[in-house]
């Protein structure tokens, strides 16, 4: 398995196993013009793709600043968006939160406090990303953003329930060992206000389409 380029692409390799996993984890893709044809009642939005009807979740427990855990429950009431990376990422990560906080700033202007969707990163390195750690980073990227590590079998377990995956690559040989990087699905999950898995956004990630199709959603819900 190979890294993600310099150039912040996702490995040949790495695109295909996301697409499988996405594909067997998720059984969207093939029935997705089917259920929209039916007239399911979605907002009109560009970028995202919804579920016709959220999937619940199993229960789980990570790990935020502080030692604080963040569950399920924790995440019910908006709509989140969920990243899996590391702190450690040349580009992907950067660029993703960096795309997120600007959308964050545009559906600011538009939703009340309470209705803003938040925004949580989950380092699946926990080896060198501390919660704490974790939090710092994404928060400078949004000041709200909430950045969360765990258990690797508990990253695991979250991410798989999602249909992400993440491996880690280690270091080329003669390099120092703690160089090694992780290889992850590049796109963005939704949550939705009951904490299920509602949809995702797929990369490249522009911001102000994100904002546009969150005011849309959050706005479109009953």
């Amino acid at each position: 398995m190979t890294r993600t380029s310099p150039h912040g692409f996702i490995s040949r390799p790495t695109l295909l196993i996301l697409i499988a996993a996405l594909a067997a984890g998720l059984g969207l893709w093939a029935a997705q013009p089917l259920l929209y044809s039916k007239g399911n009642p979605l907002p009109a939005v560009s970028i995202t793709t919804l579920l016709p009807t959220p999937r619940a979740i199993p229960a789980f427990a990570l790990i935020g600043a502080g030692g604080e855990p963040l569950t399920r429950n924790d995440l019910k009431g908006r709509w989140t968006l969920v990243f899996v990376g590391f702190t450690h990422c040349p580009d992907v990560c950067p660029t993703t939160l960096a795309d997120l906080g600007s959308a964050a700033r545009l559906w600011a202007k538009d939703l009340p406090e309470a209705q803003r969707p938040r925004i949580l990163f989950v380092s699946v390195d926990p080896e060198r990303d501390s919660p704490d750690r974790t939090q710092e980073y994404a928060r400078f990227f949004s000041p709200d953003a909430i950045g969360v590590s765990g258990e690797l079998h508990a990253l695991e377990a979250f991410a798989r329930s999602l249909g992400m995956v993440f491996m880690k690559v280690p270091a080329a040989a003669g390099e120092d060992p703690a160089n090694y990087s992780i290889d992850h699905s590049a796109h963005i999950t939704l949550l939705d206000p009951q904490g299920r898995f509602a949809g995702l956004i797929r990369a490249p990630h522009a911001p102000a389409a994100i904002a546009k199709d969150m005011i849309a959603i959050v706005q479109h819900a009953p």
